[in-house]
């Protein structure tokens, strides 16, 4: 068997090449972490998108509850609520059919009487569940009583096929002089 000549230049071209080639093996760490530190910016940033959208329909959630106390709309609370929910309110707890057959119109009544100013709600989003806050004042009369008061809400929610919905609910409200 007899070896092939080669000419002078493939040693020069051979050199050349795996030199080339060997330095930028020595700069694919630095080429990969930046990669992969963008990777990460753009999924971060695609993930806080996503989590925005979901703790607005969280928000948007809890603002049609409101709404459907504010219309007297009982079929709508009745479709916000989980069948599990509970609702916690002045040391009680209810849960969904007792605050439906026992508060719920007292709730509704409350709301078209008394206008209240929501303020600060702030949704967090944790996979399935989200949970919504916010502070109140209202302020009005309500059987025939002057009512000034503070209030703090939180609501927990999760998030099934057709949306967001109302696992538990806790008001806290104090008289305001």
């Amino acid at each position: 068997m007899r070896w092939a000549a080669r000419p002078k230049d493939v040693h020069r071209w051979t050199d050349s090449a795996f030199n080339a080639y060997d330095h930028s093996m020595s700069r694919p760490f630095p080429l990969f972490a930046a990669l992969a530190c963008l990777c990460f910016v753009f999924s971060d940033a695609a993930l806080a998108q996503s989590t925005d959208r979901e703790a607005k329909a969280a928000e948007e959630a809890v603002r049609s509850f409101h709404e459907a106390l504010q219309l007297g709309d009982e079929a709508a609370v009745k479709r916000l609520l989980a069948p599990d929910a509970v609702i916690l309110e002045s040391g009680s707890l209810e849960t969904r059919d007792e605050y439906l057959r026992h508060h719920l119109k007292a709730d509704i009544e409350f709301n078209r009487s008394v206008p209240t100013e929501v303020s600060a709600v702030t949704a967090t989003v944790s996979g399935l569940t989200a949970w919504v806050r916010s502070t109140s004042v209202s302020q009005g009369t309500f059987r025939d009583r002057p009512i000034k008061v503070a209030g703090a809400e939180l609501m927990v929610l999760t998030r099934g096929a057709a949306g967001w919905e109302i696992r538990a609910i806790h008001w806290s409200s104090h008289n305001v002089k």
